[in-house]
């Protein structure tokens, strides 16, 4: 039959993989076992393993038995450790079923029926792959620049409303999805976005701005001192020249500072290559990188009265805003390799 003109052949006596559970789930890898029954098991040699990213609900719905698998591996004990067989992505729904396999001495492969189809999703990026973000982040700061405010720019709308529904405070909200794929403050962390950048030229902020023509200017020290702690989030462009650092600012021991201590690595405040806050004869001294633009998120309310809206002179540059921007992942700067 067709199935053994392909190399397979078919027979009943092959246990089915039932009851598949998946563990230990990271951005690249996972381990999978099962149950089945003790008969035949001992002429197990391999085990076939069909994984596909889950494109909608019936794309994996009839599955031929005798279409080979994506993965053909040794019979080893379970649970088996699958990583680096596919370069898998983090945050990824993915769909996964198993045959058991027996070679035969003529290289043929008797099987068993394919298990059912079961679904699971990637882990975001852990402290350890962000840290090798923050060290290719690292490569490119370039120098420090002194800065003396933190800004952030919305439409006139935006401010009225602020006064008039939050008490004229500024309220965090959940990050969107732009950035890298695996980051595990998108959708999670709330917080509120500022820059910081500076024009190296005159050492106050740019004039324009793609995210509206009005702009709130607090000085740094009421949000960033040595009552906050300063995390590395994120490292990105979107096919672009310029590449973003997102970082975070969370007031000690404040529900942003516990989310971020678990899932970010910290950086010094005083001595780091993207944002640092010092003292100098008493006053506190602020300093940037010139040649990343730094996405900063505070995870607290921040009151208006601590600063001042005023309108900007420049231009509102829609080109420039990251809302939900995708990263390349083809950029050899600002991309680490996960599933090898």
């Amino acid at each position: 039959n067709k199935s053994q003109d392909s190399g397979i052949a078919e027979m009943e006596e092959l246990p089915v993989p039932h009851n598949i559970k998946i563990s230990n789930i990271t951005c690249d890898s996972f381990k999978i076992s099962w149950d089945m029954d003790s008969k035949s098991k001992d002429r197990i040699t391999h085990y076939f393993i069909d994984l596909n990213k889950k494109e909608n609900k019936n794309s994996n719905k009839f599955k031929h038995k005798d279409v080979p698998t994506k993965l053909v591996a040794k019979a080893v004990p379970l649970p088996m450790t699958v990583r680096g067989h596919w370069f898998l992505s983090p945050r990824t729904e993915y769909t996964v079923a198993v045959q058991t396999a027996s070679k035969q001495v003529d290289g043929d492969y008797v099987v068993s029926e394919w298990s059912e189809i079961i679904e699971f999703c990637t882990a975001d990026y852990s402290k350890v792959h962000l840290t090798q973000l923050l060290e290719k982040a690292e490569v490119i700061a370039g120098r420090m620049l002194k800065l003396s405010v933190f800004y952030r720019n919305q439409h006139k709308e935006y401010f009225d409303y602020i006064r008039e529904h939050h008490g004229n405070a500024l309220q965090p909200s959940v990050k969107d999805n732009s950035g890298s794929h695996g980051s595990p403050i998108s959708g999670k962390l709330e917080g509120i976005f500022f820059s910081c950048n500076t024009e190296f030229n005159t050492g106050k902020p740019p004039q324009d701005s793609p995210y509206g023509r009005y702009r709130f200017e607090i000085a740094a020290e009421k949000l960033f001192n040595p009552n906050t702690n300063l995390y590395f989030g994120d490292f990105y462009c979107m096919y672009t020249a310029y590449h973003y650092v997102i970082l975070v600012i969370a007031p000690v021991g404040s529900p942003g500072d516990e989310f971020c201590k678990q899932r970010l690595p910290q950086l010094n405040i005083k001595d780091n290559k993207f944002l640092t806050c010092d003292e100098e004869d008493g006053v506190m001294v602020y300093h940037h990188a010139q040649d990343v633009i730094l996405e900063v998120i505070y995870t607290d309310p921040v009151d208006l009265s601590l600063g001042t809206v005023a309108e900007i002179t420049g231009h509102q540059l829609m080109s420039l805003s990251t809302a939900n921007a995708k990263k390349d992942p083809s950029c050899k700067t600002c991309n680490i390799s996960v599933g090898r």
